[in-house]
């Protein structure tokens, strides 16, 4: 952790619902939803997506804003000679009540508190993520560079968050289905787990892709599918089918109502991601596929969607859900 905790508040609202175990044991209370917050534009988009997913998951909502203290002595409330409104425990207190705020219009059922927590973005919300049984956040953040794609914060916790991390653009749709890629190794499992979640909770339909073929891409050249020299394609795309299919096995059984849509593409899996994320609301994809480096703990087509999607994305770590 990067410190000590700050200012904190509670908004009043609805009590989370306790859930009650079949045999009458002892009730508990669901994991709170957390998102990072630093007055961004991105960041108050994660909060309307963190608001509607604490609504359906019966949680509280959590909102943290992560706060260095500058190296010169500046007082919190502000300097004598300044106004009287000009500290930096006023300022961070509007951003905090701003995002409050925009949750309660979203969702005002739902419970929200906020806390202050001294230290850097990544260490507070990585440490936040223990107890959170999901992590928003916004892609990009208030000290982003111009151009750049995706903030730091976001890459992090979505390679070192203990819970799922939820990267939310600026605008994202409500419309579509939920998206998840499906590789057919362990580290999708998780991934696709959550998504069929998220698709019952959000009363929508389940689009399963799997992307298979080995391609050489190298530089400017034009991409050459390596199984054209091998042959055999069709009951190498049929292996790929039954992969897919035993991959769904159990969550179609365990979630009856949602209606599944299982691809089986044969391309490049990266254009042909970001490509099915249009006509989404959300993405789902693991840390790592296959061809993953030992070690690695965000993946290449991972960091590849998270920067380029055209909705919002959910990075589900090996045995989270």
């Amino acid at each position: 952790m990067g410190g000590a905790r700050g200012w904190e508040g509670r908004t009043p609202g609805c009590r989370p619902r306790r859930r009650h175990g079949e045999r009458g044991e002892r009730s508990v209370v669901p994991r709170p939803v957390v998102v990072g917050v630093d007055g961004s534009p991105s960041a108050l988009a994660a909060v309307v997506a963190a608001a509607q997913e604490a609504r359906m998951r019966e949680a509280r909502l959590h909102v943290v804003h992560a706060f260095i203290w500058p190296a010169m002595h500046v007082p919190p409330g502000g300097s004598p000679l300044g106004p009287p409104a000009g500290g930096v425990q006023e300022s961070v207190g509007q951003l905090l009540a701003e995002a409050v705020e925009r949750a309660l219009a979203t969702a005002p059922e739902v419970v929200v508190d906020h806390a202050v927590v001294a230290g850097e973005a990544v260490t507070a919300l990585e440490a936040e993520s223990r107890t959170a049984q999901l992590m928003v956040v916004g892609h990009r953040g208030s000290g982003g560079f111009a151009g750049l794609l995706l903030g730091s914060t976001s890459v992090h916790l979505a390679a070192h968050s203990h819970c799922p991390v939820m990267v939310v653009r600026d605008r994202p749709t409500k419309d579509g289905p939920v998206l998840v890629a499906v590789d057919g190794t362990p580290h999708s499992r998780g991934a696709i787990a959550f998504a069929f979640d998220e698709a019952s909770m959000l009363g929508t339909d389940l689009v399963a892709l799997h992307v298979w073929g080995t391609w050489s891409d190298h530089g400017d050249t034009r991409p050459v599918d390596l199984l054209d020299l091998v042959g055999d394609v069709e009951n190498l795309q049929a292996h790929e089918e039954r992969l897919l299919d035993e991959a769904l096995s159990g969550h179609r059984e365990e979630h009856p109502g949602v209606t599944v849509h299982a691809r089986v593409v044969r391309g490049r899996t990266r254009p042909t991601l970001i490509e099915a994320s249009r006509g989404a609301q959300l993405m789902v994809v693991g840390a790592r596929g296959r061809g993953g480096f030992t070690g690695l703990l965000l993946g290449s087509v991972s960091q590849v969607v998270l920067h380029h999607a055209h909705c919002p994305v959910t990075v589900v770590r090996p045995g989270q859900r």
